[in-house]
């Protein structure tokens, strides 16, 4: 978040305004579809071999159970997700979600920051090409 800060300071500074998406993507670990990572990471990042293997045994196969006083939920498999408490996970997040980044380089003058489930996508514009909107003017 400090980049982005930083980014809007310095052309704060240019006279520009700067406008930020902030994308929120709740439960996103949870989300996660494991076979569609894994295609990304041979696809798009060249992971094969023993460290693909490696990983589609890390993410597969998982199963998760909730204990409550001496009472267990019977085993339930993830299907989805990415085992949370890992150093992997932001990094395997990020590498999910890298095709956010080619959208937001098809659009130009955007420029995006991510880290794991956090994603912003600003631009900063002259004060010049800035119009003039009314309150009256703006949709409800």
């Amino acid at each position: 978040m400090l980049r982005v800060l930083s980014d809007a300071l310095t052309a704060a500074d240019a006279r520009q305004i700067t406008l930020l998406g902030l994308l929120d993507m709740s439960a996103a670990f949870d989300c996660v579809d494991q076979s569609t990572l894994l295609l990304r990471l041979e696809g798009n990042f060249g992971v094969t071999g023993l460290a693909l293997q490696w990983t589609t045994s890390f993410l597969t196969d998982r199963t998760q159970q909730v204990a409550y006083g001496r009472a267990l939920s019977k085993l339930e498999k993830m299907p989805c997700g990415v085992p949370q408490g890992s150093v992997l996970d932001p990094l395997l997040f990020n590498m999910y979600t890298s095709d956010i980044s080619k959208v937001v380089e098809s659009h130009g003058l955007c420029r995006l920051h991510q880290y794991a489930d956090d994603c912003q996508v600003y631009l900063s514009v002259p004060v010049t090409e800035v119009t003039k909107v009314s309150v009256d003017s703006v949709p409800i």
